[in-house]
């Protein structure tokens, strides 16, 4: 029995660049010296992108549960029986109905321990819409299976760390959503998941302002003053370093990110288009604060190049390879707490 790390992949939308940013990625032998890839999907359509990419030499091993998995191959479960009609670039029910039960059938592995984390390819966030999917999006709905009270869209980029403490809600609705304790609730999260997820002791985060100006004292909206300059202050003294708030725009624009270990915005687009811009094709999308470990790349479907050989799967490289760091991470401190002993030796081998 090898004890590589199981990785399980969602397919995402049948119709977009999941499954041939999937195929590039694994067909990289070197890559399963690294972990054991099970993707949720279904072979025919692999077939079909292999053909389009051009690239007849890799094929999956295909198998009927993840305990099957072959630790030298990239494995397959096929999620359903049905033939697909597979529309490169179209958004529609189908691309919808498979990406949910890939998704599905994956979560449930990942929730009864037959993986060790999970990535999911993009998906169209109203097409996959049903009865047993009514979420903004892939992080509240794993939320949801884990039965957890809060999580965190956390986007880690080589050189810079971005939380959100309102996700995918209107911006009519952002302002509301900022709370004391709902920005609280983000930098404790944001801090147990630097120290566990990426060993970093002492995380300093930078809060960002809700208003132009962070508010100018004030004169530009009381969010600042009110709310989340006591939510700071609050963090501080439950021992979290966060510090601000400060005006968004000059604080990227700057370079004033490099000086902390992550940063938390208020809303979606105020921390990851800057996010994007200096991280994109290597950004990855982090769900913290879950006993579950789930990444995806910082890209969507890519309807307008699916199927055209164009998507780079560097971003769902680096999301793969991130979900291994962060298990073997949490394994060792599970195993480091355990054994008192263990962390003496290393104090000791460390002066």
């Amino acid at each position: 029995m090898s004890d590589k790390i199981k990785i399980g992949i969602s397919i995402g939308d049948v119709n977009g660049i999941g499954p041939e940013i999937i195929i590039k990625t694994l067909a990289e032998n070197r890559i399963l010296d690294f972990f054991t890839p099970i993707v949720y999907g279904h072979t025919k359509i692999t077939s079909f992108y292999r053909k389009t990419l051009g690239i007849q030499e890799f094929n999956f091993n295909v198998i009927a549960d993840a305990s099957q998995a072959h630790h030298k191959r990239a494995n397959m479960i096929n999620c359903w029986e049905e033939d697909v009609k597979i529309e490169p670039g179209q958004a529609g029910e189908t691309g919808g109905k498979f990406a949910f039960q890939s998704l599905q059938r994956a979560m449930d592995d990942l929730l009864s321990g037959k993986i060790d984390a999970l990535v999911t390819a993009p998906i169209d966030k109203h097409t996959i819409q049903n009865e047993e999917f009514r979420f903004p999006g892939h992080t509240e709905y794993i939320q949801s299976r884990v039965n957890a009270s809060d999580s965190l869209m956390f986007m880690v980029g080589e050189d810079l760390r971005v939380g959100v403490v309102t996700g995918h809600v209107p911006v009519s609705e952002v302002a509301s959503g900022i709370t004391k304790e709902s920005i609280l609730s983000k930098l404790a999260l944001m801090q147990q998941s630097l120290k566990t997820d990426f060993w970093i002791q002492k995380p300093r985060i930078a809060v960002l302002g809700l208003n132009p100006h962070a508010g100018d004292n004030g004169v530009i909206g009381k969010e600042e003053l009110e709310i989340i300059n006591p939510a700071i202050q609050a963090a501080k003294d439950a021992g979290i370093f966060a510090f601000g708030p400060y005006p968004a725009d000059g604080f990227f624009a700057n370079h004033t990110y490099k000086k902390f270990d992550a940063v938390l915005a208020m809303y979606h687009d105020q921390g990851l288009i800057p996010f994007k811009h200096i991280a994109f094709h290597n950004g990855v999308n982090f769900t913290a604060g879950l006993s579950v470990v789930r990444t995806s790349p910082d890209h969507g479907t890519g309807y307008d190049i699916a199927g055209k050989n164009l998507a780079s799967e560097t971003s769902f490289r680096e999301a793969m390879f991130l979900a291994v760091k962060v298990v073997q991470r949490r394994r060792e401190t599970a195993d480091l707490t355990s054994n008192p002993l263990r962390i003496a030796k290393l104090s000791k081998d460390r002066d």
